[in-house]
């Protein structure tokens, strides 16, 4: 069976982390992309488990080479999604997953046009709002940066293919097991 690809956006806070971990967990044929940077590893990140952690030229030549799907600059760093990996899933017929902003969407979009996306919705306001701040991780000026970023965000979800609101973890990960088309215990729908 081969799988669309899929992009799941969301504001910061919404959980995407949690909801892509527990989907992979679920669902074995799922591949979740993982990005190049620029920036040096943060305490505990893993080479090709987090990040591939690139030099600036190192990054620059992939994008000399059209080798990246993706890719933007954020805060002096570079970030990008290769192009060779996603390809590679794709053609093994893997349900690949690409977790990115909303930039990286429109960007893949337009060079995947097989893609679909997914806008990862909190429930309220206020409920991100509260994620936000009881992550306890960030100062408050960091947090109302964020806050402002998802306000411009959450416009996205109109240009989505679907939106899933993440009122609880298990019932946002079936919603996105049923738009890539898995069947219960990661089979396919079709098998």
């Amino acid at each position: 069976m081969r799988f669309a690809p899929t992009v799941v956006v969301g504001p910061s806070g919404v959980g995407k982390g949690t909801i892509l971990a527990s989907l992979c967990a679920q669902c074995p044929e799922v591949w979740l992309s993982v990005s190049v940077t620029t920036r040096s590893p943060r305490p505990g990140e893993i080479e090709g488990q987090h990040y591939y952690f690139l030099t600036p030229t190192q990054f620059d030549e992939l994008v000399d080479a059209d080798g990246l799907l993706e890719w933007a600059r954020y805060q002096d760093h570079c970030y990008g999604t290769p192009k060779a990996h996603v390809l590679e899933k794709i053609d093994q017929g893997r349900a690949v997953v690409m977790e990115l902003d909303v930039q990286g969407a429109r960007q893949v979009v337009q060079r995947l046009p097989q893609a679909r996306t997914v806008f990862l919705a909190p429930p309220s306001w206020d409920e991100l709002e509260r994620r936000l701040r009881g992550r306890g991780t960030e100062s408050a000026t960091a947090i109302e940066r964020r806050l402002v970023v998802a306000k411009q965000e959450l416009e996205f979800q109109n240009e989505c293919d679907r939106v899933v609101v993440n009122r609880e973890v298990a019932s946002a990960v079936a919603e996105l097991v049923n738009f890539i088309g898995l069947g219960p215990m990661g089979t396919s729908a079709a098998s």
